[in-house]
């Protein structure tokens, strides 16, 4: 029953919230749809932590979309070995994840030791940095430590067949079931940060200015200067 609803019914609900709390928020709460800048307050931990978390993370969900969407014997077909792909897996998300890690460091330490950022800080803008902090390390500790301690396990085999049943309702629990603990938590972490992104600062991901590269220029005309007399 346990395994039942952590990897079926939980992985359900946090989706499900993920979607309609984004629907709910977006005709409710437009005016709320943005991230409180605090780049006015302090620049230098927010210009580091932001680029290396930005540069790490891309390739970190891109590995995770194949790594997770993409079966083995995919890769075979395409000719790459199963050693390849793991060393790739294993050192090249490594080192992106160490990247993402090292971003996420430097922004948690900001909101947190800084004085005037963390007043601007609303409760949930701590739980988030806190939970995708942790998310990101266990991660990094997964795939660097727990992959190489772990002789014989290959999430692609459990992990990445898990959720590609779950995409295709067809869910199948039993697949987690010998996966190392790192991952699992790794997973339901990821999960809850899910549910909870409608309802955060998150959402400002969705808000890519498109409309800015057809927009009409601003004109600005100096106003005439109005000579007194004397």
């Amino acid at each position: 029953m346990t395994n039942q609803f952590l990897w079926v019914i939980f992985p359900y609900v946090c989706m499900a919230v993920f979607v309609v709390g984004h629907i709910f928020r977006y005709r409710h709460d437009q005016f709320g749809w943005t991230a409180k800048s605090s780049e006015f307050i302090e620049k230098k931990q927010l210009m580091i932590g932001s680029l290396l978390f930005h540069i790490g993370i891309i390739p970190v969900i891109l590995g995770h979309i194949s790594g997770l969407g993409i079966p083995k014997e995919w890769t075979r077909a395409l000719g790459v070995s199963d050693h390849m792909y793991h060393m790739g897996a294993v050192w090249g998300g490594g080192f992106f994840g160490v990247v993402t890690l090292a971003g996420m460091v430097i922004l948690t330490a900001r909101r947190f030791t800084h004085r005037n950022v963390r007043k601007l800080s609303s409760a949930s803008d701590l739980i988030v940095n806190t939970l995708l902090l942790f998310i990101v390390f266990i991660g990094v500790y997964a795939s660097l430590i727990t992959n190489n301690i772990t002789p014989g396990f290959d999430y692609r085999d459990s992990i990445s067949v898990w959720f590609r049943s779950l995409l295709i309702f067809r869910p199948e629990a039993g697949y987690m079931a010998a996966a190392p603990w790192t991952f699992k938590l790794h997973i339901l972490t990821g999960f809850l940060i899910f549910a909870m992104w409608p309802f955060t600062r998150l959402v400002h991901v969705w808000s890519v200015p498109l409309n800015y590269a057809g927009r009409s220029y601003i004109l600005y005309r100096r106003s005439p200067v109005k000579k007194h007399r004397r």
